[in-house]
């Protein structure tokens, strides 16, 4: 069994010359919510979920992503609301949120 349930990886990166990268849609900060709001729903540590900042994921265009594993789904995410559905829906219940992967 793997350490953690779930290992959540956001794309934080910010692109110097100015073109399109998750960053620029906050990512840092929905990312830090996200760590935050799985450390209140007691989902955080050993046996449960991980969230890492990662540098660029390479799929800007279609930012901002995240990546959970080990399913490797993929999401784009817009705001708090979003973060909220994918930990409830993924990470408390194991089920996949279509409507934001890509």
């Amino acid at each position: 069994m793997s350490y953690y349930r779930y290992h959540v990886f956001f794309c934080t990166n910010l692109r110097a010359d100015g073109s399109e990268c998750c960053q620029r849609f906050g990512a840092q900060a929905l990312r830090d919510y996200a760590k935050q709001r799985s450390k209140q729903l007691g989902l955080a540590g050993e046996g449960g979920v991980r969230m890492n900042t990662a540098g660029c994921l390479d799929r800007c265009a279609e930012g901002p992503v995240m990546v959970i594993y080990p399913q490797a789904v993929w999401y784009t995410y817009i705001d708090k609301d979003d973060i909220d559905e994918i930990i409830e829906e993924h990470l408390q219940n194991g089920r996949i949120v279509e409507r934001l992967k890509i």
